[in-house]
């Protein structure tokens, strides 16, 4: 037990918050070292909450009993096309504004730069091993138990330089989850037979990554760097590299052992503690729990490099998984850490990646050669390392664009000679100056433990005063650091990678070791080099930005001018119901941040009726994108975000953040809405993005598989496929005639929410009516979408290969239908899965991920697919077919009958009142609430309050209700078990395998004629 004379340094006063937040901060550094934030959050145990909170404990306080890691996929996927999911899928978990979590973090200084060359990926291992249990709490799932009882979770990440582990709990039950999470960093038990075990999870994890063009990309930046270089490892580890260590004879566990000892100590230690005891109270606790980390005299790990990571005047050519063409450009600087209140990186950044007139990304679009462009330095480890900074530009090709590479970046030395040639816009720092400090004042919460990992990280970067504000702090205009961070923009400098399909075309190829890519290396000519260091002319379509009109001058609170009736409603009210238009409005009255979200759901006549009207309907509203992205890009800079997709018939347009000048904006985007018509040049540059989209869909098994799913259950689902093939034949003539018949009738449905009036959101109304003066769409020619009803008893399988031909991973998704939502018993039934749910989800990870090692993807969940309610279990494995996969799952099943009977009526109430927790959480944003009142309207369920119902159904739940749920739905003997069985089986397995099946089962071979011959539930929405 620790001293209270542990205690090295206090300060309450230190932290530089915004104006805004009520927390309490104090920074406390121990004897050992250690560093702590403790934060205060005083709507944690706010008087309402402290009630529902003692009514919910139902004696369940924490008490000493004596819990795996579900950690971060790190799955890079910044390349990865969007993959639009063929039929929206409603999956959601609503909230409400009544109670908060309480969460910590720990951040540790050591991190994959420290891997032995012996041993690569080893500091990832030891993150996963420290879950695994400890001398005080040696059960191996002992933590994620506790936390899964207690309404938590937990995650964590390995970067270059540091690991985090990080939690959010049930704020009652915080003490207890500190105490078993801060074993982790004093007696881990580290056993053999679970090293032995946490290996495979690692190797799951890794072939996870194998098939990403982010992940294959940096471990060629890696693989390619100099030799002895920190870059030049392999940081994600797998079972080759760490087994084969093994196999050479080297102790893995001393090796594991010996960077815990080293590293693992108060001094590389930050800690994170955000809850709703005072602060003296959560400080005593990190004096009793954390003071018996070991204090040790190494510093802070130093790493040395002398000359370049990559050689100069070479072209990296690398064959991608998808149909992409990416073009990525890196420049090494020198680490800024010290100068982030400079933030001459991020100055550069806007002007490299902007997108409005005159910048590199309108130009290189107007040529036909780019889709995106994205620059600046990134928030992963290796790119912003106390090594070095990378600064980027990722831009994305076409196809003739890839032919014009060497082109593109002559065009962006000349923009960077501009850059020179102008001297850096005082201006231009101000305005980013203005927009981060008007979103540091107005600050929006995040999740509680996102927000605990943030802190921690930023401890180990930014000065404590600037814990917070160091990300958002723009003090210094400093003109000579801005030309000096300039000065590294130059060819000898830069390294160059393609990514693409067709990147590789001669026979002289080289083989990154790891993920196995293929790659080429060529030599960049000396005339070009000397031509991009001193371009001859800078073209005159490039230039700076002009100064942006969006950014806001008026933050005003309406909540605290109005006393009108709708000042206090807690759900959204219907102020318009017309033919046309239907228009829903809630004042903000929780956050009071001047911000404002006006969502709106558009049908468009026939965009659904058929295959073709579907294909063009995609087209046209990607090329309406297209026409919007100078106008939106530049109120995106200012915090006002627009946001355009489509499902089915309908346009789903959502302008949200800071409200002033959100009529305008919206003014705008409906104004080229309604009269927009495409051009040649630019219908063939989105055809042909599209048709990338499509070729790339399906390439992740686990989107595969949820694609499959919902192409039985949905009766209009219009094959990716087909999709293409039909794309292909479609020309500018097809879509100009289908458009104007398209907009000739509409009916709009929308959400005005936030720092509104309702004057204000009448007014948003009339922009609508006033761009749009067309006949309404009769409810009868609207899209509403058919679930297929399973016959009593069913018993599917579903199988298909991977779409990848290299992809190892299969995957079993196992789906039991359960009943369509009727308003009587709605929320008591989705009450009974969600609890069902928190019951079973740990138990089944640890059981097929943590003990059998199916795969790093082991997930349960319940799953409600257009308002028909479900449960699935997953598996994702490139270990083991999907025979075996379906064949684990369902023992387990079999076995939650047990499982449930020998539940203990104090873990039961520890379930469902973890699970009415979640269910009361406050909403961390105005976002989070505005989505919640959205998936209802959007539903069609209006049921604003549903949380609320939910947890006045659970109170009164018992044990035998969740049982007979399980053996009416879930149990194979019922008539009421109804199951589908997707399959997707990876390269390494024999699809025909799928061939022998149990009798009992049925195989859906033509899926056309099954649907032909089902029957289906009445559309909801």
């Amino acid at each position: 037990m620790a001293e209270n004379g542990r205690i090295r340094s206090s300060s309450d006063e230190t932290v530089i918050k915004s104006p805004c937040d009520r927390r309490l901060y104090r920074i406390i550094e121990l004897d050992n070292g250690l560093s702590a934030l403790l934060v205060h959050d005083p709507e944690i145990y706010s008087d309402d909450a402290i009630g529902n909170s003692k009514a919910l404990q139902n004696n369940t306080e924490d008490d000493d009993e004596y819990e795996d890691e579900s950690e971060d996929d790190e799955d890079g996927d910044e390349m990865d096309e969007d993959e639009d999911e063929e039929e929206e899928e409603k999956e959601k978990r609503d909230s409400s504004s009544q109670t908060k979590k309480a969460a910590a973090a720990m951040c540790v200084g050591m991190g994959s730069f420290l891997d032995p060359v012996e041993g690569q990926g080893l500091a990832h291992f030891l993150e996963h091993m420290l879950f695994m249990g400890s001398t005080e709490f040696p059960d191996e799932n002992e933590y994620d138990s506790y936390l899964s009882k207690h309404g938590g979770s937990s995650n964590a990440y390995t970067e270059t330089e540091h690991t985090c582990y990080h939690f959010e709990v049930k704020p009652e039950f915080l003490k207890g989850a500190l105490m078993r999470f801060s074993q982790f960093f004093i007696s881990p038990l580290m056993k053999m037979e679970a090293m032995e075990r946490e290996l495979l999870a690692v190797d799951s994890e890794f072939n996870q990554a194998l098939q990403n063009d982010a992940c294959r990309l940096q471990q060629l930046q890696c693989h390619t760097s100099g030799t002895g270089h920190p870059f030049n490892k392999f940081f994600w580890g797998n079972k080759k590299s760490l087994f084969d260590a093994m196999e050479k004879g080297i102790d893995l566990r001393e090796q594991i052992l010996k960077l815990y000892r080293d590293f693992y100590h108060g001094g590389l230690m930050k800690l994170v503690i955000i809850g709703g005891e005072p602060l003296d109270t959560l400080e005593s606790w990190v004096v009793e729990l954390f003071s018996n980390i070991k204090k040790d005299s190494i510093i802070k790990p130093k790493f040395s490099v002398e000359g370049p990571i990559w050689k100069a005047g070479q072209l990296y050519r690398l064959e991608a998984v998808k149909d992409v063409h990416i073009l990525d450009l890196t420049w090494t600087l020198p680490c800024l850490r010290q100068d982030y209140l400079k933030k001459s990186e991020d100055y550069l950044a806007h002007l490299l990646g902007h997108e409005g007139r005159g910048s590199l990304h309108s130009f290189l679009k107007a040529r036909g050669w780019a889709t995106t462009v994205s620059a600046g330095v990134g928030d992963e480890g290796m790119h912003r390392s106390s090594i070095g900074y990378m600064f980027g530009m990722s831009i994305h090709l076409t196809d003739s664009g890839l032919e014009k590479i060497f082109d593109i970046i002559g065009y962006v030395y000349q923009y960077l000679k501009l850059l020179r040639q102008v001297s850096p816009q005082e201006w231009i720092f101000k305005e980013l100056q203005d927009i981060a400090n008007m979103e540091f004042r107005f600050a929006e919460e995040q999740p509680q433990d996102d927000y605990a990992a943030e802190l921690a990280e930023n401890l180990l970067v930014y000065p404590e005063e600037h814990v917070i504000y160091g990300d958002y702090v723009y003090k210094v205009w400093d003109e000579e650091m801005i030309n000096f961070v300039l000065g590294f923009f130059k060819p000898e400098n830069m390294r160059i990678d393609v990514v693409s399909k067709t990147s590789i075309k001669s026979q002289e190829f080289h083989c990154e070791p790891w993920f196995g890519s293929r790659y080429t290396e060529e030599d960049i000519s000396a005339s070009l080099m000397e031509l991009w260091k001193d371009p001859p002319e800078i073209d005159v379509s490039l230039q700076l930005p002009s100064k942006n009109e969006f950014i806001p001058l008026d933050f005003s609170i309406r909540a605290s001018s109005t006393s009108s009736d709708l000042a206090n409603v807690y759900s959204p009210v219907c102020i318009i119901d017309e033919p046309l238009i239907k228009f829903w409005y809630k004042l903000d009255n929780t956050f009071k941040l001047p911000r404002a979200n006006t969502y709106s759901c558009i049908n468009l006549k026939g965009g659904y009726n058929n295959i073709k009207s579907c294909v063009l309907t995609e087209l046209f509203i990607h090329l309406l994108k297209d026409e919007l992205n100078e106008t939106i890009y530049q109120a995106s800079v200012a915090k006002l975000e627009t946001s355009v997709s489509f499902f089915s018939d309908k346009l789903e347009l959502k302008v949200y953040g800071f409200n002033d000048k959100l009529p305008v904006l919206l003014s705008k985007v409906l104004a080229i809405g309604k009269s927009f018509l495409p051009t040649d040049d630019r219908f063939k540059v989105i055809k042909e993005n599209m048709e990338r989209t499509l070729k790339n869909t399906n390439m992740k098994p686990l989107s595969h598989s949820s694609y499959v799913r919902l192409q039985v259950l949905c009766q209009s689902f219009y094959n990716v496929d087909e999709k293409l093939c039909l794309l292909n034949d479609i020309s500018l003539t097809d879509l100009k005639a289908f458009i104007p018949e398209l907009r000739s009738q509409l009916y709009i449905e929308g959400l005005c929410h936030g720092n509104l009036l309702e004057e204000e959101a009448l007014q948003i109304s009339k922009i609508f009516k006033n761009n749009f003066s067309v006949q309404p769409l009769p409810a009868e020619m609207r899209h509403q979408e058919s679930v297929i009803c399973l016959p009593s008893g069913a018993n599917l399988l579903r199988n298909v290969r991977v779409k990848n031909e290299c992809e190892t991973n299969s995957v079993v998704e196992l789906y039991f239908q359960i009943e369509q939502e009727k308003e009587k018993g709605l929320t008591k039934m989705k009450a009974i899965i969600d609890l069902f749910d928190e019951i079973v989800e740990e138990p089944c990870f640890n059981q097929l991920r943590t003990k059998e090692q199916l795969g790093y993807v082991v997930e349960s969940s319940p799953r409600i697919t257009y308002r028909v309610f479900g449960f699935c279990f997953c598996v994702q494995s490139s270990k083991y077919d999907p025979i075996y996969l379906q064949d684990r799952i369902d023992n387990f099943i079999s076995g939650l009958d047990e499982l449930l009977e020998g539940l203990d009526d104090e873990s039961f109430e520890n379930y469902r009142s973890g699970l009415m927790a979640k269910l009361i959480e406050k909403d961390p944003s105005l976002l989070y609430e505005t989505n919640r009142f959205w998936n209802q309207i959007t539903d069609k369920r209006y049921m604003f309050d549903q949380s609320q119902k939910e947890v006045e159904d659970l109170k009164s739940l018992k044990k035998s209700d969740i049982i007979n749920w399980y053996k009416t739905y879930l149990q194979q003997s019922s008539p009421k078990c109804r199951r589908l069985a997707v399959r997707v089986w990876g390269c390494n397995t024999d699809l025909k395998e799928g061939e022998t099946h149990p009798k009992s089962a049925q195989v859906i071979e033509d899926l056309a004629g099954f649907k032909m011959s089902s029957e289906f539930y009445p559309s909801l929405c």
